[in-house]
């Protein structure tokens, strides 16, 4: 199996490399993991696992019991594994012998080795076309009423309506993103810690997956 892992996201720190330079990681509590179902494409169409994460300090009530719900608890139950509330899929091959209660450990990846890392970027509310899109704007001078303004979105009269993914002010932030071929900084197995070169996706506190590609 190809290594991935479920991981919280905790914050950034720097490290010292072995040439003395100062690394700039972000910190990530990576699982442990446990395999909750295997599906296979006889019988769901596709190969794949998954897995949950199993917090191991019970952040804010996240380990009690009363925060799974029900369906979650009988899913879990009817796999026989723990009930866990944070569950993501990862594409296996269909040789992979992975089963249900099998663990996922930060052990299964290597430093220097190169990672994808998706999470879900930070909120940022709602932001215009010159903050959301990088629109240049209109002129700054005086009286030009077009400052920071998205301009013509369609024609009057041909073709009479707005094309469907016009960039135009809404929503920014809150998406699911992909940052590839990160560096594992260090592994710290004893803690199921991953320090990772550079900035990844989220808040404090997120939920991040973290796939090795062989």
């Amino acid at each position: 199996m190809k290594p991935g892992i479920i991981g919280k996201k905790l914050g950034m720190t720097q490290i010292f490399n072995e040439t003395g330079q100062i690394v700039p990681v972000t910190v990530i509590q990576a699982g442990p993991c446990i395999v909750v179902q295997r599906k296979t494409s006889d019988k769901d169409g596709y190969e794949a696992i998954q897995i949950g994460y199993v917090d191991p300090a019970g952040v804010k009530g996240e380990g009690k019991s009363s925060r799974i719900s029900r369906a979650e608890r009988m899913h879990a139950e009817s796999k026989g594994v723990q009930a866990v509330r944070v569950l993501r899929e990862l594409k296996v091959e269909k040789t992979d012998e992975a089963k249900p209660g099998d663990q996922v450990l930060v052990t299964s990846f290597q430093e220097k080795a190169l990672v994808h890392v998706t999470g879900v970027s930070k909120g940022k509310g709602f932001g215009g076309v010159v903050k959301r899109h990088h629109f240049a704007g209109g002129r700054a001078t005086h009286g030009s009423m077009h400052h920071r303004a998205p301009g013509s979105i369609g024609g009057s009269s041909n073709p009479s309506r707005v094309f469907p993914g016009m960039r135009m002010a809404g929503h920014m932030g809150h998406e699911q993103v992909t940052v590839r071929n990160l560096e594992i900084a260090k592994i710290d197995s004893e803690n199921n810690l991953l320090l990772i070169k550079g900035a990844i996706p989220g808040p404090k506190g997120g939920y991040v997956v973290i796939r090795q590609e062989a």
